[in-house]
């Protein structure tokens, strides 16, 4: 029941990217060549969502773990926050400014989950790697955006 939880949160997350779309101001901005192309981010994300519900049950069944599920809920928010902002307002540096902190967010709580249990930092990786290249990628568009 406890996994169900998290996998609701990652979807009301996930969500976003249905109501929220890259669309055409998307397209039309001009994007490093490291860019992925469009079907890796649904593929990515779905992968990662899935990952962090099942990282998040396994942190609640850990005594001592209040710390890294409060971080699992703060970066589950940010996550959340992201998309609209950079996607729905169109609001690049705010965007960049939420990924940096949910970059932060997530590194700790990476560190925190590898001292709890190892499986469950490894899960998590994944998620600060992907997130990096999203900064990347946040950043080079807001400097050849402006």
């Amino acid at each position: 029941m406890t996994f169900y939880i998290f996998l609701v949160a990652c979807c009301a997350a996930a969500s976003t990217g249905i109501i929220f779309k890259p669309g055409s101001w998307y397209d039309s901005l001009q994007k490093p060549g490291f860019t992925p192309p469009n079907w890796v981010f649904p593929l990515a994300w779905t992968t990662i969502y899935l990952l962090l519900a099942w990282a998040g049950y396994r942190l609640s069944l850990i005594p001592g773990s209040q710390t890294v599920l409060a971080l699992w809920a703060t970066q589950i928010a940010l996550n959340t926050l992201w998309t609209p902002v950079f996607f729905g307002a169109h609001r690049i540096f705010a965007g960049m400014v939420i990924l940096s902190l949910l970059w932060l967010v997530v590194a700790t709580m990476v560190v925190i989950a590898i001292q709890l249990d190892l499986i469950t930092g490894l899960i998590l990786f994944p998620y600060l790697i992907w997130l990096s290249v999203a900064a990347a990628l946040n950043f080079s568009i807001l400097l050849h955006n402006r």
